[in-house]
């Protein structure tokens, strides 16, 4: 599933910055004053065959779950209007993300993108937006109990969009031949839940992370411990067992949620930071951090997205063969090993192309 992208709300190309963290003092720097790094991408991106299916459906289960406006009148409050909801592209992300997916795969792939995205605006506009933080806390506590560790379990009765969505959710993200993901996937989605709520707790009391704390907790916000499972999905192949607890593969994995989570960060500066005043950024993390300017740090974080990237390339190419023969992985392995990979960097790709092309992200688009 494409459930690692998880995108903050986007930033337009350009335009005004304040310093969330000055009340007065320098005058701030505009944002229109710095060309917006663009990152290195060395994968092709692909597209998956059944895009135009999935447009003809793409507003289908949205509506059902309450996330879209309706025809209904009585209607409770929806999260997206028509054209903000066609303005996320979200159909175009999951193809770009996922190009060798089946339309089953797909489908699923593309419902819980649409969940991630629903939350993610949900939660900006009715807790972050409002710095309520009690509700906040309410709404994440009542969610948890929507992602049970095991099946069979009775759901509460849903009270929101979001809420409806995962409950249905959960009655298809776990085919028999998947069932090993339950335990670790509702982990990892409980986590990116409370993420939202300590970046609402720094946000309110002005708290820029750490530097070192900040690439730990991107991971959970952005919700990139899902990632290996959305591309298992979405070729049938996992990192075979013999190695994946290995500290090379736990580096790889790190190196492969990084570059999703931190690149958005530059991505999505405008708006966090400008519109939102928010203080969960790579960019005021460095500025912070290290006593850069905005300039300075965001050319900073450019680099080490990049060099997130290059690191993944250099224990796939210099870390895992020999892995690979020490394991004593038969050809079979080898080979779901390496169809694995291959989801992987195009998953990579496919997200950088959304970041890039996407109406969502478009400079002056004015959408979440």
């Amino acid at each position: 599933m494409t459930w690692g992208f998880l995108p903050r709300r986007p930033a337009r190309a350009r335009g005004p910055h304040t310093d969330v963290r000055q009340k007065g003092g320098r005058d701030p720097m505009k944002v229109q004053d710095i060309e917006l790094p663009v990152l290195r991408m060395p994968y092709q991106v692909r597209l998956n065959p059944y895009l135009p299916l999935l447009r003809k459906e793409t507003e289908t289960w949205a509506r059902e779950m309450g996330m879209l406006a309706g025809d209904d009148a009585q209607q409770a409050r929806p999260i997206w209007t028509r054209s903000q909801f066609h303005a996320m592209a979200v159909d175009q992300l999951t193809a770009w993300t996922l190009p060798d997916a089946s339309l089953v795969g797909l489908r699923l792939n593309h419902r819980f993108n649409l969940w991630a995205l629903a939350w993610d605006d949900y939660f900006a506009s009715a807790f972050k937006q409002t710095g309520d933080l009690a509700g906040a806390q309410a709404f994440t506590a009542r969610l948890h109990a929507f992602l049970p560790p095991e099946p069979g379990v009775r759901l509460p009765e849903p009270a929101n969009a979001v809420e409806k969505a995962m409950a249905d959710l959960q009655q298809r993200l776990f085919p028999p031949g998947l069932a090993h993901w339950r335990q670790g996937l509702n982990r990892a989605l409980a986590r990116y839940v409370d993420a939202g709520v300590q970046e609402l707790v720094n946000s309110r009391a002005g708290r820029v992370p750490d530097l070192i704390e900040y690439a730990q907790f991107r991971r959970e916000s952005f919700a990139a411990y899902t990632a290996p499972y959305s591309v298992e999905l979405a070729t049938g192949a996992r990192i075979p067992e013999r190695i994946r607890h290995s500290r090379t593969v736990g580096a790889l994995l790190d190196a492969f949620m990084d570059y999703m989570g931190l690149a958005n960060d530059i991505a999505s500066y405008q708006r966090e930071v400008h519109d939102e005043y928010d203080v969960n950024n790579l960019v005021v993390v460095l500025e912070t951090s290290l006593g850069l300017t905005v300039e300075e740090a965001m050319h900073a974080a450019a680099d080490l997205v990049t060099a997130r990237l290059s690191h993944f390339e250099h224990l796939i190419r210099n870390e895992l063969p020999p892995l690979v023969s020490r394991a004593g992985l038969d050809q079979d392995e080898r080979t779901e090993l390496e169809v694995w990979l291959r989801g992987a960097r195009s998953f990579l790709s496919g997200l950088h192309a959304w970041y890039t092309g996407a109406p969502r992200y478009a400079a002056g688009s004015g959408t979440h």
